[in-house]
């Protein structure tokens, strides 16, 4: 039988490979995982790690065994986690964003689900300006938020993509574009792009507001909008395009706008995001119940 203490170290060991660091992380001494490591491998007959001076490698049996462990460890201390917050009960006030309005009414729905179950809890919900970004995360004003994705800033954890939806443009009704069954990328280098100002990450911006078609050209840069009324505005008095989500014509619908299929684009993918150090058993409950969404 697998000992907590030796699946800790071999899955911290293969996750870092580096002694040093495994040892700070579990808080014993580099000898203490070099020991177990060592005890491992004589029980299961055959080296879990190449070691040289410079490096430390899984083995293959070694990858194998991280592969087949791995997802049953973390099924594991899920199921911890939920045992001790349903032990304790889950409770406080959790503030949660969104920035499209489809992920407003799945926050929305998934509240009324949770606060069924947990009527100790008081969740609030508000939106996110486009030119918001993470910044409400970072500045301590909310404990959640449901956004569109990539999102790499240091110090806050992504949870998995929950929903996707196809790229499309939005453009002027009266535009030769709006005509067209779809477009491309490379249809961009010849209509200004509305952008997001704000506080959006540069990643961000790369992937829904690109700066060059994929052939290199350079796509010229209009109005620069903080909110999505002020780009469904620019888009209908003629001064640009602008990508966006095809939901977004349900919900955004416009006399003066077309939304055009962007067949060559990636889809628009939304997930959680939370600040890393705040994490606690009410943002997991909410983040899981989210998730569980249909």
């Amino acid at each position: 039988m697998l000992e907590r203490h030796e699946l800790e170290a071999f899955l911290t060991l293969a996750e870092e490979l580096h002694f040093g660091r495994t040892a700070e992380r579990l808080g014993v001494s580099t000898g203490r995982i070099s020991q177990t490591v060592k005890k491992l491998e004589r029980r299961i007959g055959t080296p879990l790690f190449e070691r040289t001076s410079r490096s430390v490698r899984l083995t293959p049996v070694g990858r194998r065994l991280d592969d087949d462990l791995r997802p049953a460890h973390g099924r594991i201390l899920a199921a911890l986690e939920r045992a001790t917050a349903a032990g304790r009960g889950v409770h406080g006030t959790l503030r949660a964003g969104f920035g499209a309005p489809w992920n407003g009414e799945l926050l929305a729905t998934a509240a009324g689900s949770f606060l069924a179950r947990h009527p100790g809890c008081e969740i609030h919900i508000r939106e996110v300006p486009l030119d918001g970004g993470t910044r409400p995360l970072l500045d301590a004003e909310l404990d959640l938020l449901l956004t569109s994705f990539p999102v790499r800033e240091p110090g806050l954890t992504t949870g998995p993509v929950l929903g996707s939806d196809p790229r499309v443009l939005l453009v002027p009704a009266a535009h030769p574009l709006a005509r067209r069954e779809s477009v491309t990328l490379d249809d961009l280098a010849d209509v200004p792009m509305i952008t997001a100002a704000g506080t959006n990450s540069r990643s961000w911006q790369d992937v829904h507001y690109p700066a060059r078609t994929p052939s290199g050209a350079a796509i010229p840069r209009g109005p620069v909008a903080a909110t999505w009324q002020e780009v469904l505005s620019h888009v209908s008095a003629g001064r640009g395009v602008s990508p966006g989500s095809a939901r977004g014509a349900r919900y955004h619908p416009r006399p003066g706008i077309s939304y055009v299929p962007l067949r060559d684009a990636p889809p628009v993918e939304y997930g959680l995001v939370w600040p890393t150090a705040s994490e606690n058993a009410l943002i997991r409950a909410f983040a899981e119940e989210v998730g569980a969404q249909p």
